[in-house]
């Protein structure tokens, strides 16, 4: 039996301005190569002439829509077509400004792109904003199709004026367009066929031109990035099995692979590839959803970045310089916070300083203290938490971001360039000391069981006179008298001992280091599987994150006793003033036990 051939697989968007006739072109790409269900074109016809309405093209695609709304599988936003070379998958993002949004959720995976321009109403504002929105999500093959061309009688002299003019224009933010192609969608001129209609036209038809695109380089040779989507766990008929999922965006992942997680620098080995319903693999590349089992229990979260060990790292990072575009009814502006969602992460963020904006239909700085509307904007980000990404220039797929402005998704763009912040340097230590950490034979899971209770680090903080410490020390004590490991660290204690190099530890100057030495112990501490107890009086923002960089801050519980003064760090617990230390003593045994750090005693 004679092998068929697989044919290739290919994404593009369709982008344009509101009516410049996307829905009708990609009804004719459709309709003229064959790709409709059985039956489809004729029954819309028939529909129209029962109407007495004249038939268009572009009512395939809402008929196509009407099918989907009664459960047959066809998205009317994602078509698919065929050639005799490739299967497309052709993205339809809508041209109104409203729905920038939408275009820009859909481009995000496209590997080429056809931009329509109408002939009879020329090059219009939104023709700009698409193109510069295409070039910043790094999609680079082209097609600019000059549609309606028989409302202005094939005349050659106005479409040369639209290349002139538009090839000028994407010049400008370094696009090369592959090519212009005169077409009527609504008469099929040059769609799958050359045209009489324009003789003097001596280039490809769109058909011609999708399959003389290049398929972009295979993600596989890329370095390995998954963003981590869940960890599902399973108890079932004795299955203890953890599996991290997710979609890889580039490289592939073979079991035996170590592999490195992001921003937390936790690594493993992979025990198993899994998958639903499909014989075992021992291996998965770029583009599919998989899962995979470790073979040492770790934790991790939603959100972090999956990559191996011996390849090219992820950039992790709170301060980043971005090209963002905005599409938000209200501007984005300085001391608002933000959603940034890149990936499976999503974190706080704010502007730290906009460095210029960019009017996208001109392509000219405007000097503004905010960005409205369909303004483009290099600026510097701050994120609550660090994330993991690569820079633009390295990978585009995981270099892409949207930002959330009141459940609304308002804004995107691209990562340029990973900035240093007050925590870089030690989170490179971290990660550092991560990567090259001697494992013991004795993994955290069994550690809890052996000890019965989670290993943690209890980070008591509070106003002076609070009775932080005896009840830190009762707590130990207490939790001692029930065979538990625990232990109170006085940050004190530090002083005269790890310490002894730093003159005046609370000094501004030095108390960075005191802080993260302190954190560094209480990490060993908490990976022998102690429940450490210390005391720091009134902690702030700053210094917290730079112990959540060092322990991990699903390893933490930060509590706070006696009255609240005006602070910016967040608690875990809350400890009013009681009547005496035993009450706060008690409380804080309650607290451990209903967050299933300790059993019950």
């Amino acid at each position: 039996m004679k092998d068929i051939k697989r044919k290739e697989d290919m994404n593009i968007v369709i982008v344009g301005h509101v009516d410049h006739g996307k829905s009708t072109i990609i009804g004719r790409l459709l309709a003229d190569t064959g790709s409709l269900p059985n039956g489809k074109l004729e029954e819309v016809k028939e529909r129209c002439r029962r109407n007495s309405k004249p038939f268009e093209y572009a009512f395939l695609l809402d008929a196509l829509k009407d099918e989907q709304a009664q459960g047959i599988t066809i998205d009317s936003a994602r078509c698919f077509f065929q050639t005799e070379n490739r299967e497309y998958i052709i993205i339809d993002a809508p041209g109104h400004i409203e729905f920038l949004k939408n275009m820009v959720t859909g481009a995000s995976r496209a590997e080429s792109a056809l931009l329509v321009i109408d002939a009879n109403e020329g090059i219009q504002e939104n023709s700009k904003r698409h193109g510069y929105l295409l070039s910043m999500l790094g999609i680079n093959q082209i097609s600019v199709l000059v549609n309606k061309m028989d409302l202005v009688d094939y005349d050659e002299k106005v479409f040369q004026n639209i290349v002139k003019e538009y090839t000028g224009f994407l010049r400008e933010i370094n696009v090369e367009p592959d090519s212009f192609i005169p077409i009527s969608g609504m008469i099929g001129d040059n769609i799958t066929t050359k045209s009489e209609n324009t003789p003097w036209y001596n280039g490809n038809t769109v058909i011609n031109t999708l399959d003389n695109f290049q398929i972009a380089e295979t993600s596989d040779d890329k370095p390995f990035r998954m963003p981590v989507q869940d960890v599902y766990k399973f108890t079932k008929d004795g299955d203890n099995r953890r599996i991290v999922a997710g979609t890889i965006e580039t490289g592939k992942l073979s079991v035996g692979d170590e592999v490195v997680f992001y921003p937390s620098g936790k690594r493993s080995t992979v025990k198993s590839i899994e998958a639903f319903n499909r014989k075992t693999q021992n291996y998965v590349t770029a583009g599919y959803s998989t899962g995979f089992t470790l073979k040492e229990q770790i934790y991790i979260t939603r959100g972090e970045m999956a990559g191996k060990v011996g390849v090219s790292n992820p950039k992790v990072a709170t301060r980043i310089r971005v090209n963002l575009f905005w599409l938000g009814r209200s501007p984005m502006i300085k001391g608002n916070s933000y959603f940034l969602k890149i990936g499976n992460a999503k974190v706080k963020v704010e502007i730290e300083k906009i460095k210029r904006v960019i009017d996208a239909s001109t392509l000219t700085n405007v000097n503004r203290e905010q960005i409205d509307r369909n303004d483009v904007a290099e600026c510097i980000l701050k994120t609550q938490n660090p994330i993991a990404f690569d820079e633009n220039k390295h990978i585009q797929n995981t270099s892409r971001f949207v930002i959330v402005d009141d459940y609304d998704i308002s804004g995107g763009g691209t990562i340029e360039e990973a900035l240093e912040d007050k925590q870089s340097k030690v989170r490179d230590q971290v990660l550092l000391r991560n990567y090259n950490w001697e494992k013991s034979m004795v993994s955290s899971s069994e550690r809890a069981e052996g000890y019965n209770h989670k290993s943690k680090l209890l980070l008591i903080t509070g106003r002076k006179g609070s009775g932080r410490r005896d009840i830190a020390k009762g707590l130990e004590k207490k939790l001692l008298s029930t065979g538990k490991k625990a232990y109170y660290l006085g940050v004190e204690n530090l002083i005269y001992g790890i310490d002894a190099d730093i003159k005046d530890p609370q000094k501004e100057d030095n108390r960075e280091e005191f802080i993260r030495r302190f954190a560094e112990i209480a990490y060993i501490l908490v990976d022998a599987g102690n429940i450490l107890i210390t005391t720091i009086v009134e902690l702030s923002e700053e210094e917290l994150e730079l112990i959540k960089t060092v322990v991990s801050p699903e390893n933490m519980e930060i509590i706070w006793i006696g009255e609240r003064t005006p602070t910016d760090i967040k608690t875990d617990f809350y400890l009013p003033d009681l009547d005496g230390i035993e009450d706060g003593i008690i409380a804080l045994k309650e607290y451990l036990q209903e967050k299933n750090i300790i059993m019950k005693f």
